[in-house]
């Protein structure tokens, strides 16, 4: 497979990194696509604007593309409980809140990927029809693939580094600076002592 055929596949996607073509990320779609085990009719943000850039690509006669009505993720604030599961699974951080705080997403980055929607657990994330047609969203997504390209790489970055920290992991003492320890503890029990 060659890298430069995946570029090109990359640079006519939307990079939603939505999910719905069936593979991880925009990527592995392309990648999938260049090896020929995905077809240019798989990327439903994308409609048929990105199903003919795709088509140009290959020598493949591909099948039509059911078109479908665009829609974002809005969030019931009033129902929001703040839990913050919507934060890790919005691929390119369209949803913004803090751990018991209300969540909202930001509507004009929301690209409609619809992977919030299973990790609420209170289920105050709907889908709403946009008032765009398909090739208008379509559009306006393909205007928007560079910031959401680099939205998931940051995204990708700032998760896969929480994730790495192991909460219920002990702190091994014997490589901390005991001082330095002593310090953070005092500055702490002070901060403490100031509320009271």
């Amino acid at each position: 497979m060659a890298e430069a055929d995946v570029k090109r596949v990359l640079a006519v996607l939307p990079q939603t990194q939505c999910q719905k073509c069936g593979f991880g990320d925009c990527a592995a779609f392309a990648e999938a696509f260049v090896a020929k085990d995905a077809a240019a009719n798989s990327c439903p943000p994308g409609g048929a604007l990105v199903a003919a850039r795709l088509q140009d690509l290959t020598p493949r006669v591909l099948p039509a593309l059911v078109e479908v009505q665009p829609s974002r993720a809005v969030i019931d604030e009033k129902a929001c409980i703040g839990c913050a599961k919507c934060l890790p699974v919005c691929p390119i951080d369209a949803i913004v809140g803090a751990r018991k705080l209300m969540h909202t997403v930001i509507a004009n980055l929301c690209t409609g990927c619809e992977l919030c929607i299973s990790s609420c657990p209170v289920d105050c994330i709907v889908m709403e029809a946009t008032s765009q047609g398909a090739e208008d969203f379509a559009h306006q997504l393909l205007e928007q693939a560079a910031s959401n390209s680099e939205r998931y790489t940051t995204h990708q970055t700032r998760f896969s580094h929480e994730r790495s920290i192991d909460a219920d992991k002990p702190i091994d003492l014997s490589q901390v600076d005991r001082a330095t320890l002593a310090q953070t503890v005092q500055a702490a029990l002070d901060r403490v002592a100031g509320k009271n």
